[in-house]
């Protein structure tokens, strides 16, 4: 069984014609429709830190004395969270422990559970047509607490996953005052890409709305994941096509380990890396130490270059729960990062830029190299990558990732590996000679310039040995220092001057 066939099933299964009329059917927004509560279905439970994965006490919009009995917290943080399609019609594990995260990093929220799994327990196309009807209870829901409780706005955030991304949007367009934030946990694909903005998550539904995608894999409206910018800032983890660790080996391995049990998680074998959404944003919460940081770009072929690791006018964004609200433009931003295959999911992003000599005209495509990096807290030796063209005369700017926090780069070592046997063998040993490697740290901003350790020139030689870069003496000072320096030098007016 292989990855493409479990892909191709599952968007067989979302691509059957859709109930359009839930779809274009507008809905009421009276005074009087929003005000009546006897056709709310969905159910509204406020879970606890103590028992995050059972509805033990159920708020009932119309009925005041809910919201007494369940404890409600009118002077705190209240999230309410949003599932979405569901084939064995019971919450998904990822549910409790989101609910846990929560209470984690906001001990006394109110986190309130959404449960409207008799309609997201139908067949795909039918889930999707109900997203308005939930939605329209979620609006009621909230627009009756908020005026019960008198809940400031800015403390009401809707969060939802796949088809429930969409159901916050539709809460957040129905509301009669704009909710502070939805985050989407990557919004289902299958008939919402091209559908108009009042049927799916917009940047119009909240003060700040943004996305996580983390399944946009194939053709538009058969991806799993929605491929278009919904929200403020769209954030694509690794591209946001396909996650680490997603693979059908890793899964199945995971599966088998797992015994009887292990075959409860099948469903993984094709939501793992829509699902990985989910638990990048339990990550921001817990991890609170290494924030996750993702980076503005034009693509994510400019990113995988190491282009755009820029921090200046707002460029980079801290993930998930952590991310700044304030930073918000005209258009959506997209942005990109790295992160590696299991919790803690941060990674360290470095640009590295290498002008290859050679006296011959050499040139070679997907040539796969080594790098590995010291710095004054750590080392990660052998990190594999592959150049898509390796050229004479020419700079190469290449992104690299370590979940090693190596600290101040001091020392770099780079290898070119045999790309094959015949190639190496009948083709003799290759050789590029560089003289000065720059790297640019994503996190901490900072710029070395690295050189040979043995003489001006370093030699690649495919196949061969580790060449050897160290921090150059004319970048022996940090840039912090640099400025410390220039202030002494010049006084106070560089300041002045500067800004």
């Amino acid at each position: 069984m292989s990855q493409a066939f479990c892909l191709r099933v599952v968007a067989a299964c979302l691509s059957h014609t859709v109930n359009t009329t839930a779809f274009t059917t507008p809905l009421p927004t009276t005074a009087e429709w929003i005000t009546d509560f006897t056709d709310i279905v969905s159910k509204f439970s406020l879970r606890t830190a103590d028992i995050p994965d059972d509805d033990m006490c159920y708020i009932v919009a119309g009925r005041p004395e809910t919201i007494e009995e369940c404890k409600f917290n009118v002077q705190t943080q209240s999230f309410i969270l949003i599932h979405g399609w569901t084939v064995t019609g019971m919450f998904e594990s990822w549910v409790p422990k989101l609910v846990s995260a929560l209470y984690e990093r906001v001990p006394d929220a109110n986190v309130i559970v959404v449960d409207w799994l008799t309609r997201a327990n139908q067949h795909y196309s039918t889930s999707a047509a109900y997203t308005k009807l939930v939605g329209r209870d979620v609006a009621k829901f909230v627009t009756w607490i908020q005026n019960e409780m008198q809940l400031p706005w800015e403390k009401i955030h809707l969060v939802g996953y796949s088809l429930g991304a969409h159901v916050a949007g539709i809460a957040g367009d129905l509301t009669n005052h704009k909710i502070s934030r939805i985050t989407g946990l990557d919004p289902a694909g299958p008939t919402f890409e091209h559908a108009d903005e009042q049927s799916i998550l917009s940047r119009d539904d909240a003060q700040f709305v943004d996305v996580l995608h983390t399944n946009t894999r194939g053709s538009p409206d058969r991806s799993i994941g929605i491929q278009r910018s919904v929200g403020h800032i769209d954030i694509y983890p690794n591209g946001g096509t396909f996650q680490p660790g997603c693979d059908i080996q890793n899964m199945l391995m995971t599966i088998s380990m797992g015994g009887i049990k292990g075959l409860q998680n099948m469903d993984q074998l094709v939501k793992c890396s829509h699902e990985r959404s989910v638990h990048l944003y339990i990550d921001s919460l817990l991890s609170t130490e290494q924030q996750t940081m993702a980076y503005r770009c034009n693509s994510k072929e400019a990113f995988n270059k190491g282009m755009c690791l820029n921090c200046r006018k707002n460029r980079c964004n801290k993930l998930g729960y952590n991310i700044n609200p304030k930073v918000r433009t005209t258009r959506s931003t997209k942005m990109y990062l790295k992160t590696r295959d299991m919790m803690p999911y941060k990674v360290f992003h470095y640009q590295v830029k290498v002008h290859f000599f050679s006296k011959d005209s050499l040139s070679f495509t997907e040539q796969p190299l080594k790098i590995s990096l010291f710095g004054t807290n750590g080392e990660k030796e052998d990190i594999p990558f592959v150049l898509p063209v390796l050229n004479g005369n020419a700079t190469l700017s290449f992104l690299i990732t370590t979940d090693v926090n190596i600290g101040d780069l001091m020392i770099v070592k780079l290898r070119w590996e045999k790309d094959s046997i015949i190639s190496w063998s009948f083709w003799g040993s290759p050789q590029f000679h560089v003289r000065k490697m720059r790297i640019k740290s994503g996190e901490t901003q900072s710029r070395v310039i690295f050189s040979s350790k043995e003489g001006e020139f370093a030699y690649l030689v495919r196949g061969g040995e580790d060449t050897v870069f160290v921090k150059s003496k004319e970048d022996n000072m940090s840039r912090k220092e640099k400025l410390i320096h220039k202030l002494k030098m010049q006084g106070s007016n560089f300041v002045k001057n500067d800004a």
